[in-house]
């Protein structure tokens, strides 16, 4: 069954952690002593009604301000997919949960209150959403309630944020009216809205076409662990050598010829297993374990890919990071450990060329810093070589992590726009 990663975002009290909570709700996705537990607090609380945004908020902090803080990650299913919810908050001062939590998202969810319209967060979210490459966009207008189930309204909002989306990259857009906190068009059509003539959310959600946004042309098998069995009584065993790690991108088969980086050695595979037995052909984001023919010299950080379809290879990247720390800044001439993929290394930060304003769009070239939660595009030159292609190539091979090594934080996450132009 096919599974869709999906994040939600807007600003705060746009009813994110209400609209989960119905869509589990009204899908039977959740368990008796669960809505016993959230019927029961809302009692406590004094709420008139179920408040089913406390089936997402589960932190107490998050309870006690009626904001959701970090991200909160919930699964469910329906007889045609699986579903990995990731409810992100709206708050400014959470933007990297939010880039946390959308960063493996097939689909972003923005939701907008009818009455407030456009805001500043739904432009930042929506802004991030395509940032991080995230193919489908679907903009949810909740409270139709509040504004009397008004189409001229749903259409002024749906023509103001058309306007903004224009300038970003976005291939798929959607508007949905809806109303979570009485369900409607949330998982059934809405009778109360007869002038829209779309499809509900979870039909939307199970409808939406997914399969294509997988890269299937680039082979890229990054390699994460090398399997040599300790069993000696066993010849077969002895002999073993296969290479455990996720396939980033393509399609890998026993038979294709690969090449091995940084050495560059090449050879065939020949087979691929996985905890099921041996398998034909292994995709993106399958986890499996590569046999190649020959015994080549290949560890932990090293990348199989196609002979005739390499990824870059270089130290000097141009890149859009995140800055997730409030210890320190991000200034150029910073050193910090870089991850990407399996392979560690370390990079100094040579240039930051601007920091953006994600809420105007502005680029601030006289920027001499970022701090926690700003976005700015740097230039990084790193120890070892990275195997690497554009972010919105390959999401996987297009992303990093910086890492403070003194204090063991992860301090910044970027997505790589290409190598950096010699002049």
């Amino acid at each position: 069954m096919e599974l869709l990663r999906f994040a939600t975002a807007g600003s705060v009290d746009d009813g994110k952690s209400t609209l989960i909570g119905r869509l589990l709700y009204d899908s039977k996705a959740i368990f008796e002593d669960q809505l016993d537990a959230v019927e029961r607090t809302s009692l406590e609380r004094g709420d008139a009604h179920t408040n089913l945004a406390l089936l997402t908020d589960g932190l107490r902090a998050e309870r006690e301000q009626g904001i959701t803080i970090d991200v909160a990650y919930r699964y469910f299913a329906t007889p045609k997919r699986k579903f990995i919810i990731a409810d992100t908050p709206g708050h400014i001062q959470y933007t990297r949960n939010m880039v946390t939590g959308a960063s493996t998202a097939d689909l972003a969810l923005v939701l907008i209150d009818a009455r407030n319209g456009v805001v500043e967060q739904s432009r930042r979210h929506a802004f991030l959403a395509s940032l991080l490459g995230i193919p489908h966009l679907v903009v949810c207008v909740n409270k139709m309630d509040l504004v009397d189930w008004s189409e001229e309204r749903f259409e002024e909002i749906k023509a103001e944020f058309r306007s903004f989306a224009m300038k970003l990259d976005v291939h798929d857009l959607t508007f949905i009216p809806v109303s979570a906190l009485h369900g409607d068009n949330v998982v059934e059509r809405s009778a109360t809205m007869p002038w829209y003539e779309g499809s509900s959310l979870l039909h939307h959600l199970e409808e939406v076409h997914i399969a294509s946004d997988r890269n299937l042309i680039d082979a890229r098998f990054p390699v994460q662990y090398v399997i040599r069995p300790q069993d000696q009584s066993s010849h077969a065993l002895h002999d073993y050598r296969g290479y455990a790690g996720t396939v980033a991108g393509g399609v890998l088969k026993p038979g294709d010829e690969v090449v091995v980086l940084p050495s560059g050695l090449t050879t065939t595979i020949a087979a691929i297993d996985t905890a099921d037995g041996p398998v034909a052909e292994a995709f993106a984001a399958m986890a499996v374990t590569v046999r190649l023919a020959d015994d080549l010299d290949v560890s932990r950080g090293d990348m199989i890919c196609r002979v005739r379809n390499r990824p870059h290879v270089g130290q000097d990247v141009d890149a859009m990071v995140c800055w997730l720390t409030a210890e320190s800044g991000l200034r150029p001439g910073a050193k910090l450990a870089i991850k990407h993929t399996t392979r560690w290394g370390r990079a100094l930060v040579k240039d930051l060329q601007y920091r953006l304003d994600i809420n105007t769009l502005h680029r601030d070239e006289a920027a001499g810093s970022l701090t926690l939660n700003e976005i700015g595009r740097v230039r990084l030159r790193t120890t070892v070589p990275l195997f690497f292609d554009e972010y919105r190539r390959n999401r996987t091979t297009g992303s990093f992590v910086l890492v403070d090594e003194a204090a063991n934080n992860t301090v910044g996450a970027g997505i790589i726009l290409g190598p950096t132009e010699m002049a």
